[in-house]
This record gives structure tokens, sequence and C-alpha cells, in this order.
């Protein structure tokens, strides 16, 4: 696939970046570079090789999901400015 002036300035115009005339040719084989360089990696062997989400393997910490001290509404309400019915009162912002 190869990009052409048109379709630089298409490009930038939905991203809503503004770009000189004079650099569309520029942004064009930048853009031909990068399509490039996704076509290499696509020559790429990958069967049996499975997806990974961080280059090194870890594992999330995990904990018991046990209840711990909950019931302490009326403590948190207490430092409100404004609390009724059991909530945060706001401001209103939109009329």
């Amino acid at each position: 696939m190869s990009i052409d002036r048109e379709t630089a300035a298409r490009v930038a115009k939905l991203a809503r970046i503004r770009v000189d005339e004079a650099a569309l040719p520029a942004l064009a084989q930048e853009f031909n570079t990068i399509l490039g360089f996704i076509e290499q990696l696509n020559e790429v062997d990958v069967t049996g090789i499975e997806p990974m989400t961080s280059v090194t393997p870890q594992r999330l910490k995990r904990r018991a999901d046990v209840v711990t001290d909950g019931d302490r509404q009326a403590a948190i309400l207490s430092n409100a400015p404004d609390a009724r019915e059991g909530f945060f009162a706001v401001p209103k912002v939109v009329e």
C-alpha cells in the first residue's frame, strides 16, 4: 500500500492536525515508512507463540477476598462539607 499526498492530507484532516502543503510529501513518505515496517512485521512467523502483556513474566499479587472494616459511612460523611440522606451533597452544575 502506498500513501500519496492526497491521502496524507486526508489523514491529517481526520486527525485534526494542521499540515502545510509543503510538508505533505514528507508526511506521506513517513506514512509509507511506517506501513513498510508493519509489512515487515507481518512476515514474521509467530505460530505457537502466545501473546504477551509484558516483556517480563509476572503475576499480579492476589489478596484474599474478605470483608474488612466496613460500615464507616457516618465517619466518612463527617468530613464532608455537606451530606444529606447518607450521601455527599454537591452543588448543582447543570441548570
